[in-house]
C-alpha cells in the first residue's frame, strides 16, 4: 500500500507538467477556430465578388478544424469536458464514478491511444515519403494533416496517463479531487442566463 502511494506521489509532478503542457497547447491552438472562420468568410466573399476560388482555401479550413479537433482533445479531457452521460454519471456515488473513470482510462482510453499512435506513425510516414498531395486541383499536401493523427493521440495518451494518476491519487486520498468544485457546463450556463435575466 505504501509503495503505491509513493509511486503516485512521485508521478504527480509529471502529471502537473503534462497538464500545463496540454493546457498551453489547447489555449494556443483554439485560436485556429477563429482563423478558420476568417478563411471561410474571406473565401466566400472572394468567390461571390470576384467569381474565383481555390481548393487550397477550402482544404485549409478543414486542416484548421482538424488541428483544433485533434490537438485540443487532451485539453478537453483535462478540463473534464469530454463526452459522458452526465445525467447517469451524476446519480452515481463518488467512489463508483472514480472507479469508472480509472477503469475507463486504464483499459479503454490508453490502449486506444497506443493503437492509434502505432498505426498513425506509418500512416503519416508513407504519406510523407511519397509527398502525398491533394486529389483536388490546387489542393494542399496531405502529409501534414496525416501527422495530426499520431501527434494528437500521443498528446491524448500522456493526458490520459496524467488523468489516471490524478484519479488514483484522489481515490487514495493523496490529493483533493480537482473536479469536485467544478460546475457542470450546462449548470454554469443556466446560472449565467438566470443571472443575466435578474440584472436586466
Amino acid at each position: 500500500m505504501g509503495a503505491i502511494d509513493a509511486i503516485l506521489r512521485a508521478l504527480l509532478p509529471t502529471s502537473r507538467f503534462i497538464d500545463s503542457m496540454n493546457r498551453w497547447i489547447g489555449r494556443c491552438l483554439s485560436w485556429a477556430i477563429l482563423l478558420a472562420v476568417i478563411v471561410s468568410a474571406v473565401n466566400a466573399i472572394v468567390r461571390k465578388v470576384l467569381d474565383t476560388s481555390s481548393n487550397s482555401w477550402l482544404e485549409l479550413q478543414w486542416i484548421l478544424f482538424s488541428v483544433v479537433f485533434m490537438l485540443c482533445a487532451p485539453w478537453t479531457l483535462l478540463s473534464n469536458e469530454h463526452i459522458r452521460i452526465d445525467i447517469v454519471n451524476n446519480l452515481m456515488p463518488k467512489p463508483l464514478r472514480n472507479t469508472i473513470d480509472a477503469v475507463g482510462h486504464a483499459f479503454f482510453l490508453l490502449p486506444l491511444c497506443v493503437i492509434m499512435v502505432l498505426t498513425g506513425v506509418p500512416f503519416f510516414k508513407e504519406s510523407w515519403l511519397t509527398n502525398e498531395q491533394s486529389m483536388n486541383a490546387g489542393g494542399l499536401p496531405q502529409w501534414p494533416t496525416k501527422a495530426l493523427v499520431a501527434i494528437g493521440f500521443a498528446l491524448l495518451l500522456v493526458q490520459g496517463l496524467s488523468e489516471l494518476v490524478k484519479r488514483l491519487s484522489v481515490m487514495r486520498g493523496l490529493i483533493p479531487d480537482p473536479y469536485e468544485s467544478q460546475k457542470d457546463t450546462l449548470e454554469a450556463e443556466v446560472e449565467h442566463i438566470v443571472d443575466a435575466i435578474e440584472h436586466r
